[in-house]
């Protein structure tokens, strides 16, 4: 099937999504792609699923700024998110793959870049039907977004499903002694985890529109990703 964007209702409010799925009839495993939003959404179909990638900053309205100017607009605009919001957000998108024939609704994972990787982190913490998620450097983890609430890092205890992590060793968010927090709470908590760090790769390693970018921790790292969901959706 040919990529589409579909309407998904948060709390009343409409918020686009990108959806790419497999060409054969069938229920498949997905994955909720947060903000690589094409590339990534658009590899999971030749791999047996189905991908969506939410637009996040649906209550901002859209962008239509030029290219040159989308960085440090998509920085003020996460600003403005609320941990609230992140959840109403993954959880419609949850709901919305849940009505969908051709999804297998017990099998749906999510993988997050960057503030994507904190999002993909919360929503393992609140969101219950997940059964897989993948985070790629995520930061601020360790702090809440929008009030005073719990961070991520504190929610870490209702973590239901096995959470993959990939970092860079010279990301300053989230520095390695973050990364060592987080490893310290899930192991504490009981949880089932992996984490892999990347010698002579910062924030944005995946990214092959940065300068950032390095092939073969993002192979490495993709690839460890499509394996974990592999195990974890499809086993």
């Amino acid at each position: 099937m040919p990529p589409s964007w579909v309407n998904i209702d948060v709390q009343g409010q409409n918020m686009e999504g990108y959806l790419t799925q497999p060409v054969e009839d069938g229920k498949y495993p997905a994955v909720i792609v947060i903000q690589e939003i094409w590339g990534v959404t658009d590899r999971m179909p030749s791999l047996g699923y189905v991908g969506l990638a939410p637009a996040m900053f649906h209550r901002e309205g859209p962008m239509t700024i030029g290219l040159h100017e989308e960085f440090p607009t998509a920085l003020e605009r996460l600003g403005r998110c609320t941990d609230d919001g992140i959840i109403a957000d993954v959880r419609a998108a949850v709901d919305y793959l849940r009505a969908q024939p051709f999804v297998d609704a017990d099998r749906i994972g999510i993988v997050g870049f960057c503030f994507g990787g904190r999002v993909s982190y919360l929503s393992a913490c609140t969101i219950p039907e997940l059964k897989a998620a993948s985070v790629f450097y995520g930061g601020r983890i360790l702090a809440p977004l929008g009030g005073d609430g719990p961070s991520p890092l504190e929610r870490t205890a209702n973590i239901n499903c096995p959470v993959l992590g990939l970092f860079g060793e010279e990301d300053q968010n989230p520095t390695p002694a973050d990364v060592d927090t987080i490893e310290a709470e899930l192991k504490k908590q009981g949880k089932t985890y992996d984490f892999h760090m990347y010698p002579g790769s910062g924030h944005g390693f995946h990214c092959d529109a940065r300068p950032s970018f390095r092939p073969e921790a993002a192979k490495d790292a993709w690839n460890k990703t499509i394996a974990w969901f592999d195990q974890h959706l499809k086993g």
